[in-house]
């Protein structure tokens, strides 16, 4: 109720004033009457009534010219001082609504100068042609209490409104970042299964490609041969459908039992995804320096993946016999290399990629950035084809504390 009821107001601000104007101005009536006790009245109380209607009228315009409004109803309680009646609430009402609402739709150092001003002056009124028989404590102390009131109250309403209004604004901010924050996830996830499967597929469709060429032209002169290369391709196939299941299973929901479940691809299986280039004619060799280093589950996953990019870009582009594979541990840092030194590409094959084109060195570089790390790619001043990445490795306190955490 007490809601609909502010809302009604709201709705109706002319009402309101005009409302509160009729009210003072009916408080009027006593408070040019008021004396002090043992005194009679020295003054008419009709022109108090008079000043008090010029006051409370003024208070209509107090919505839109705040400032001015002070000013009138300021220089009307001066008058009604200086006619000698007492400073009360019901004589100076208008001049404490006209303050309340200069608090509430000013800064406070334009309501506290107002304030301060009209203190000294209806102070000084009352003191110079005031009332002889008022006590020199109601001359001072009441303008200073009654001007004060509607000030502290309009300053404390503006507070309160401008500090929810500030909360509302960061919980609709915290909203918005929070669904942006879901979308740029959602985004990230995206790209990263589509890299996934970018280097799946890439990786086995070009050795399962190459292994059926060579099938093909060994059927007739080496018939044992080109058995042994079709059941590699066997091979080969179910391994691409095997990756692309778990690949694909992440699209899933978690509570999917078809899900597959099983660990992903890292340094650790580096010389299996060496030997399977091996019927696609690369030999694949892996030198390590420096002690081995653990990394995080991601930037292992990532190492993986790169080398099997650049290896599969060696495969398809150079037409190298060999490649290299180095992998350099350092303090806080995995350096891998992985370079060939070129060869004589099938016609039908393209040119080699030039450095940072093409979407594999693109996803390259993304998988590397996205684990904070950084890769280059580009041509050998000696022949072939480099690519360099450099990954953090996990601190001596790290898996300490994902044990904790875990």
């Amino acid at each position: 109720m007490i809601h609909s009821l502010q809302r009604v107001l709201r709705c109706h601000p002319r009402t309101v004033d005009l409302v509160v104007a009729a009210a003072l101005f009916a408080c009027s009536f006593p408070g040019s009457v008021m004396t002090l006790p043992g005194h009679d009245l020295e003054v008419p109380w009709w022109p108090g009534v008079l000043v008090a209607a010029v006051s409370s009228l003024a208070l209509l315009w107090r919505r839109t010219l705040p400032r001015t409004t002070v000013v009138v109803t300021l220089c009307c309680a001066m008058a009604v001082a200086a006619l000698g009646y007492i400073l009360t609430v019901l004589v100076i009402g208008p001049l404490m609504v006209a303050l309340y609402t200069l608090a509430l739709r000013s800064d406070r150092t334009t309501a506290n100068v107002f304030t301060a001003s009209g203190i000294a002056l209806l102070a000084g009124t009352s003191l110079v042609v005031g009332p002889d028989n008022e006590p020199l404590v109601l001359k001072l102390l009441g303008p200073a209490f009654w001007l004060l009131l509607p000030t502290s109250l309009g300053t404390t309403t503006r507070l309160r409104a401008a500090c929810l209004e500030a909360v509302r604004a960061r919980a609709e901010h915290a909203e918005r970042t929070r669904e942006q924050e879901a979308r740029h996830r959602v985004t990230e996830e995206r790209m990263r299964i589509a890299r996934d499967l970018h280097d799946v597929v890439a990786h086995h469709l070009v050795l399962a490609n190459l292994q059926a060429g060579t099938v093909v032209r060994l059927m007739r002169s080496r018939p044992e041969e080109a058995e042994r290369i079709a059941g590699e391709l066997a091979g080969t196939t179910l391994s691409a459908v095997r990756e692309l299941k778990a690949t694909v299973g992440l699209l899933r929901h978690a509570d999917d039992s078809e899900t597959p479940a099983g660990p992903a691809p890292g340094l650790a299986q580096l010389a299996d995804l060496a030997a399977s280039f091996e019927p696609a004619g690369l030999s694949v060799t892996v030198n390590t320096e420096g002690r081995q280093r653990p990394l995080s589950a991601g930037a292992d996953l990532t190492a993986y993946r790169i080398v099997q990019e650049a290896l599969t870009n060696v495969t398809k582009h150079a037409g190298a016999g060999s490649a290299e594979v180095r992998l350099t541990y350092s303090h806080d840092r995995l350096g891998i290399t992985v370079t060939d030194h070129g060869g004589t590409a099938a016609p039908s094959s393209p040119a080699p990629p030039a450095s940072g084109s093409g979407y594999g060195v693109i996803g390259m570089r993304e998988r590397a950035l996205s684990a904070g790390g950084r890769l280059r790619a580009g041509h050998r001043p000696e022949g072939g084809f480099e690519v360099v990445t450099e990954l953090p490795l996990l601190s001596p306190a790290q898996p300490h504390t994902q044990n904790a955490l875990a």
